[in-house]
C-alpha cells in the first residue's frame, strides 16, 4: 500500500498508534512502539502520577529509548476544573517544546489545543464516537479523527467499524480506527476499508514492555470476546472490562436517579466524583471480603490475541501486512 495521511502528518512508517491508556502507557512501552515505527502516544495521568515520573524528564525518558522517534501526547481537554484545565495547558506547551508534534484530543473543545500545536507546526487528532463529536472536531480546528468503535476497550464507541466510517467520511478529515485490532489481517481490512491508520491498546498490554499486572497480561491472552462486558458502575459511562468477579460485584448498570444526574449540565461532575469515590470504597470493601479488586479494561480483540509478546514484533507484524500487496 501506499503511505496514508497519518503517516504524512506523522512521519511514522507504520500507520499504526499504541493508543493512550490510564494507567497503561508506561515510557518503556510508548518508547519501544516509536521506536519500531509506529507512534506510542504519551497518557500525561500514567506518566506522572502512575509511573511517579516529572513530566518533562519522563518525555526526555521515552525520546531516548526511542531513538528520537516521533511520539504523541494525549489532551483530554474536558474543563472539569480551571485547576486541571491549567496543568493540561502547561502539559501541552512542555510537550511542544519537547518536539512532540501529533497530539490526540479527547472530551471536550479542541480548539486551544489545535490553535497552540499549528503554531508550531504540529497535527491534532480527536476521538469520537459519532458524527457530533467529528463535527465538533472539525470546527475546532483538528487534522484528523480517531473513531472509536463498538470494538475498543476503556470507553468504546456504540457503532460498528464501517458504520462509523460511513457516518464521518464526508467530512474530508483522514480517519484512524479504534478498537477491535489485535491481529494484522484486521489492521489491514480497515486500511483497505478506508481509514488512514488504526489505533490499538489491548494488544499493547500483552507485551513485555508493559508494565502492569502479569496477571492482567494473561487474563486478555485468555479471554475471549465474550467476556467483554460493559458496566456504567465505574464512571457512569459504559466502560469496557473484562468479566472479573469484582466487576460481577460491582455490577453494569446504573440506576435512574444517577442517569439523570449523568446527564445535567451541573451535576454530571459530582456525580461522576461520587462514582469516582464509591469505586475505591467497594475496593476496599471487596479486599476485606475476599473478593479480588481485578478492573481490567480491555476491548474485543482479546479473541484474536494468544500471546506476549514484544511491542516491536507486534509492530513488525503489522508492518508486514501493510506492505504486501
Amino acid at each position: 500500500m501506499n503511505d496514508t495521511a497519518l503517516m504524512r502528518h506523522t512521519g511514522i512508517r507504520v500507520p499504526l498508534i499504541c493508543g493512550p491508556m490510564y494507567p497503561c502507557s508506561n515510557p518503556e512501552l510508548v518508547a519501544a512502539v516509536s521506536k519500531a515505527g509506529g507512534l506510542g502516544v504519551v497518557q500525561p495521568i500514567s506518566l506522572t502520577y502512575v509511573h511517579g515520573w516529572e513530566f518533562r524528564e519522563g518525555l526526555r525518558k521515552i525520546h531516548a529509548l526511542s531513538g528520537g522517534a516521533p511520539i504523541g501526547f494525549n489532551a483530554l481537554i474536558e474543563a472539569s476544573s480551571k485547576t486541571y484545565h491549567n496543568r493540561m495547558v502547561q502539559w501541552v506547551d512542555i510537550a511542544l517544546e519537547e518536539g512532540v508534534r501529533f497530539f490526540l484530543t479527547s472530551l471536550g473543545n479542541p480548539r486551544w489545543v489545535a490553535d497552540r500545536v499549528h503554531a508550531a507546526g504540529g497535527v491534532v487528532y480527536h476521538d469520537i464516537t459519532e458524527r457530533k463529536w467529528a463535527l465538533k472536531g472539525r470546527d475546532g480546528g483538528v487534522d484528523g479523527l480517531v473513531a472509536v468503535n463498538n470494538q475498543a476497550g476503556g470507553h468504546a464507541g456504540a457503532r460498528d467499524p464501517r458504520a462509523l466510517l460511513d457516518e464521518v467520511a464526508d467530512l474530508g478529515l483522514p480517519v484512524v480506527a479504534a478498537g477491535g485490532v489485535g491481529e494484522p489481517a484486521q489492521f489491514r481490512a480497515l486500511l483497505d476499508m478506508g481509514y488512514a491508520g488504526a489505533q490499538l491498546g489491548t494488544r499493547f498490554i500483552a507485551t513485555t514492555e508493559c508494565n502492569s499486572d502479569a496477571r492482567y497480561k494473561q487474563a486478555i491472552v485468555d479471554a475471549k470476546a465474550s467476556d467483554v462486558v460493559l458496566t456504567e458502575r465505574l464512571t457512569g459511562v459504559p466502560v469496557a472490562v473484562l468479566r472479573t468477579p469484582y466487576v460481577e460485584k460491582l455490577g453494569t448498570t446504573v440506576g435512574p436517579l444517577s442517569r439523570m444526574l449523568f446527564r445535567g449540565r451541573k451535576t454530571k461532575h459530582w456525580i461522576r466524583t461520587w462514582y469516582a469515590l464509591r469505586s475505591l470504597w467497594q475496593l476496599k470493601r471487596s479486599s476485606v471480603q475476599g473478593v479480588s479488586q481485578d478492573y481490567w479494561q480491555a476491548g474485543r480483540s482479546v479473541e484474536t490475541i494468544h500471546d506476549i509478546r514484544p511491542a516491536g514484533e507486534i509492530v513488525d507484524a503489522f508492518a508486514a501486512a501493510f506492505s504486501a500487496p
